[in-house]
Formats: C-alpha cells, sequence, structure tokens
C-alpha cells in the first residue's frame, strides 16, 4: 500500500492508501482508509466505509507521501 494524498476539485484534500497508482488509460482510483489530513473522518463518508472509488475527472492532482523505508535512508552528509 502506498499512502498519498488526494486533491479533489471543490473539496478538501483527502489522505488514503492505494495499492497502485493509476495509469494514463484509468477512469478512477480505489482508495482506502479515507480520512481528511489531519485524520479525523470526511464528512460525506459514513462511517463504516473503509474504501471509496473516485472518478478520475473529479481529481485535481495526487501527492505520494514518502514510505517508512524511504525516511529511514540517509543521504549523503558532508562532515
Amino acid at each position: 500500500m502506498q499512502s498519498v494524498v488526494i486533491h479533489i476539485a471543490n473539496e478538501e484534500s483527502i489522505s488514503c492508501e492505494v495499492e497502485e497508482l493509476p495509469s494514463p488509460a484509468d477512469q478512477s482510483i480505489r482508495v482506502f482508509n479515507p480520512r481528511r489530513r489531519d485524520g479525523l473522518d470526511l464528512h460525506y463518508v459514513l462511517e463504516d466505509v473503509t474504501s471509496l472509488i473516485v472518478p478520475l475527472h473529479r481529481i485535481t492532482f495526487i501527492q505520494i507521501m514518502p514510505s517508512a523505508a524511504t525516511e529511514d535512508v540517509i543521504g549523503f552528509v558532508r562532515e
């Protein structure tokens, strides 16, 4: 699973996870554990919902968050 932030037109952005990023031929994207960026529930999603299918024409852009493995990598440091 990849953590992403999805910016939907005329809505606030949401944090969620995706199994794979959409390809240019896709019409929609399936997201898991949708929530606001501050971790609170989305007002337009019922409590028990764990995944959403969002049409790509509603999405402005998708931010791909760094994974935990990437954050552990130490870059070049000059001492």
